[in-house]
């Protein structure tokens, strides 16, 4: 793990959190979307979103580097779910590039949403995960989630409907 250092984005890393959020997303949902919705899945679509989050810290940011290449990312805040308390919060999302995936990337950053959501004083954390994204569900039940079945909502994506489900934990 040595190799990866986590750290908060600034705005110099929003273009490379785009581009690690679309190669991330298009191996993610290889299979699930339909070609032209996977080459859809374009960094230019994300960096302006990114650019904000960081500017305004909603949600706050963190980025993985290897060297001086952003890996990774994580942004997680306050929970945006209706009717949480003000002690949960939520991982708005955590992408890493494919190439680094299995190589304890994603710990480091939710070790990084963890501590930042516990500075915040949340004592929950929830996750929505893709029903079809095995990876990401059984990295977020080896960290100690646990799926909310009674959660499960349909989302949109371009054409095609995903079902996805809350998944929940303790912050410490």
């Amino acid at each position: 793990m040595s190799d990866y250092e986590v750290r908060p984005a600034v705005m110099r890393d929003a273009k490379a959190i785009a581009e690690v959020h679309a190669a991330a997303a298009r191996a993610t949902y290889d299979g699930i979307l339909p070609e032209d919705q996977l080459r859809a899945l374009a960094p230019a679509t994300r960096e302006a979103k990114w650019r904000e989050a960081i500017e305004f810290s909603e949600p706050q940011v963190q980025v993985a580097v290897c060297g001086e290449q952003v890996v990774g990312f994580v942004g997680y805040d306050r929970s945006r779910d209706a009717k949480t308390p003000s002690t949960t919060g939520e991982i708005w999302a955590i992408y890493v590039l494919p190439e680094h995936w299995g190589k304890g990337v994603g710990v480091a950053l939710w070790d990084a949403a963890r501590d930042g959501l516990e500075e915040e004083g949340c004592t929950t954390v929830t996750v929505w995960v893709p029903l079809r994204n095995d990876r990401a569900i059984r990295f977020h039940e080896l960290a100690g989630f646990k799926r909310q079945m009674t959660t499960a909502k349909t989302t949109s994506v371009g054409a095609v409907k995903i079902e996805e489900v809350r998944l929940k934990r303790n912050v410490a």
